[in-house]
């Protein structure tokens, strides 16, 4: 029988979760065994790889650095080549255009003994856009390399699927987005800015490429959908915050836009409207201080103007969403038709309630 083995490249912010997450719901999800690679041996990273050992997770590294890693007391098992070869799925969590250069140089030699290969929102163009509870039936059978979304797109992909596109596709006039994102992660030392900073818009149609790549995952499903954002940055380093502004054409209350949201197992509602009491809370209860659901809508921020436009703010998640839509493409990958029942081991960990 075939040995069902997830192999993570990269220890980031969406890598060493995912790493964690994996090893400690392995037996649930149907997995074998977790590897990971791990590209420089660095002191100040030590701690976190022997803790992910001692989890269970077995570490791959570049053969000529092995020596390096050993000198740190970083034991890995496996080399590069090795460790993908023999994967079942393969999970790119590198920085952006890595994923790219990996799939030229890894991925497609073994793509006919690996299942599948999975990239992370920056890496545009590597496979087909995904994400878990919105476009899940656009998945075939000849999908081998797909590219999660990111958080941001997660969002606004949900929000908008859910307020207005749930019961009809073509009930969406426009929608429009506000990312303000955080500086960076807390787990990251460097790209932190003094003051608020604002985007440009590169793309005519959509501005920010948040929308273009939320237009792109609704495309997989048939879609085509009039949506436009901006971005900016603020000098914190909590959660990410999205406005949004969803023009439809069928009337609709505000009761009815919030018994939507309630009613969606991926949505968080809230009344707290700062991201540092949301972020204290996953801090708190959620798995190594992440939250799950692809958003978290303030309750209080919502309104519907003139029966057809509906506004609001919502958080979004701290790479929670994305950790999770790995998850559920691997776990589709290792079990097309049963999936959906081995990825409820993990639905303790989303909220209703914030």
């Amino acid at each position: 029988m075939e040995r069902k083995i997830v192999h993570i490249v990269g220890t980031g912010t969406i890598g060493e979760p995912l790493i964690g997450l994996l090893t400690d719901y392995k037996d649930q999800l149907g997995i074998d065994e977790v590897t990971f690679h791990k590209n420089t041996p660095l002191l100040s990273d030590r701690s976190k790889v022997i803790d992910l050992i001692r989890r269970g997770a077995r570490l791959s590294v570049d053969e000529t650095l092995m020596k390096d890693f050993k000198k740190l007391n970083m034991d890995p098992d496996l080399d590069t080549e090795e460790s993908i070869k023999r994967s079942s799925v393969v999970i790119d969590c590198t920085p952006r255009g890595i994923g790219h250069a990996n799939k030229a140089k890894y991925y497609e030699k073994f793509s006919d003994s690996v299942r599948g290969f999975i990239a992370q929102g920056s890496e545009d163009g590597f496979g087909k856009k995904y994400a878990r509870g919105i476009n899940d039936f656009a998945l075939t059978s000849s999908d081998k390399f797909l590219q999660i979304v990111s958080c941001n797109t997660h969002n606004i992909a949900s929000i908008t699927n859910t307020i207005s596109l749930h019961d009809d596709p073509e009930n969406l006039k426009s929608g429009k987005y506000v990312c303000v994102r955080r500086a960076n992660d807390i787990s990251q030392a460097g790209s932190f800015i003094p003051a608020p900073q604002v985007g440009t818009h590169p793309h005519d149609f959509y501005g920010s490429h948040h929308a273009e790549d939320a237009a792109d995952l609704f495309k997989t499903m048939g879609m085509e959908l009039n949506l436009f954002s901006s971005a900016m940055k603020v000098n914190s380093q909590y959660m990410h915050v999205l406005w949004f502004n969803l023009q439809v054409k069928e009337p609709i209350t505000l009761a009815q836009v919030k018994e939507k949201l309630h009613n969606n197992p991926f949505v968080a509602m809230t009344t707290k409207d700062m991201t540092s009491t949301v972020f204290s809370f996953g801090r708190d209860h959620g798995h190594y201080g992440r939250i799950m659901n692809q958003t978290v809508v303030v309750e209080q921020s919502l309104i519907v103007r003139k029966d057809h436009e509906v506004s609001g703010f919502c958080f979004t998640p701290q790479d929670g969403n994305s950790i999770f839509s790995s998850i559920a493409a691997s776990e589709w990958l290792l079990y097309p038709h049963s999936y959906e029942d081995k990825i409820q081991c993990l639905s303790h960990l989303f909220f209703n309630i914030i």
